[in-house]
């Protein structure tokens, strides 16, 4: 995936998002990404989940 494209998807994300990973980039601690990663993944999984049993 070309830079570009990633950039199209980045702008179509709510503007919450958005504000999330520019304070990644720009102000967040190593111990603020850290916890910011553990609760993200968390959130991704339970999502994946209740999508994944919504197919069947």
């Amino acid at each position: 995936m070309s830079s570009i494209e990633t950039m199209k998807e980045f702008n179509h994300l709510p503007k919450s998002v958005k504000k999330a990973v520019r304070y990644m980039y720009q102000d967040a601690s190593y111990d603020q990404l850290l916890i910011l990663k553990k609760h993200l993944a968390h959130a991704i999984q339970q999502k994946e989940q209740e999508l994944y049993k919504k197919r069947d």
